[in-house]
């Protein structure tokens, strides 16, 4: 199987680092943590918009990726290949009503499956466990409503994935992602006393815009996230010129949106997060 991480990144969760004056780390999970690749939401919405009669494509499923679900699928509907099926079979445009059934259709499904793509990504276990020996703490935030991450959550955990505190897409009046209100959220519940010591790390761009908009450092990360969309299975096989491919326009696709950094995965974040430290030392601060 292809390698995930650096040697590099692997060696730097051994030891001990100088973080300061970081105090937390804010992940995503899809895509971030577990489910290599962001497959258990993609899936899903194709497979929920079929029982419309709808046809969409894994590549359009993953476009809005990042966003809540609701506001996912309202997306989805006004992609205009998507929207001229819906006028097609149901002569109207799709409006926020049709977004409400399919999100109806779309919960128990995602629900049902979610618990099967909750395995940890290679190197999240460790890095997390790095974290803490470093002193930051860990937040987290989803796309994902809270229903799902109550399915989610319990299994991660056994797995050795277990944040400090957890908000979900659906939780917060103000709204989700690009947005800077769960990432806020974690400010708050952490007791965080300057977003400038935040790293928000995300594998999709509203993601990344989430992070910019509370004014954090924003790490991307390519090869394991929505962005490439690999399974682990399919990675193992790919190609590595292929990948490398995939790679590269992710890693654009992240750079534009304004991440600060972008890596592989969430196993090269040690290094990375050294590199912020020192950047904070030198008294620079996130754009």
């Amino acid at each position: 199987m292809q390698a995930l991480s650096t040697a590099s990144s692997a060696a730097g969760r051994e030891k001990s680092a100088d973080l300061s004056p970081l105090q937390a780390v804010i992940f995503d999970w899809a895509g971030t943590l577990v489910d290599f690749g962001s497959l258990a939401p993609t899936q899903i919405f194709v497979e929920a918009f079929a029982t419309f009669g709808i046809h969409i494509t894994l590549a359009q499923a993953r476009g809005p990726m990042g966003l809540s679900k609701w506001d996912h699928i309202r997306q989805l509907l006004q992609d205009e290949s998507i929207a001229a099926q819906w006028l097609e079979k149901f002569g109207r445009a799709p409006a926020n009503e049709d977004v409400d059934a399919i999100y109806a259709r779309f919960m128990p499904m995602q629900i049902a499956k979610v618990g099967e793509f909750s395995a940890p990504i290679e190197g999240a276990v460790q890095t997390l466990q790095w974290l803490r020996a470093n002193g930051l703490k860990v937040g987290s935030c989803s796309g994902y409503p809270r229903e799902v991450l109550n399915q989610l959550l319990p299994q991660a955990e056994a797995a050795g994935v277990k944040p400090d505190y957890v908000v979900a897409g659906d939780e917060l009046e103000a709204g989700g992602r690009p947005g800077p209100f769960m990432a806020l959220a974690n400010v708050l519940a952490l007791g965080i006393g300057d977003v400038r010591a935040c790293v928000k790390v995300d594998d999709t761009v509203p993601g990344i815009e989430e992070g910019l908009n509370a004014g954090m450092w924003t790490v991307g990360l390519s090869l394991s996230g929505n962005e490439v969309g690999y399974s682990v299975q399919e990675f193992a096989k790919a190609d590595a010129a292929d990948v490398e491919a995939r790679v590269e326009v992710a890693e654009a696709k992240l750079k534009k949106a304004g991440a600060h950094y972008v890596v592989r995965s969430v196993a090269d974040l040690p290094e990375v997060l050294q590199a912020i430290a020192a950047d904070m030392r030198a008294g620079r601060k996130p754009a």
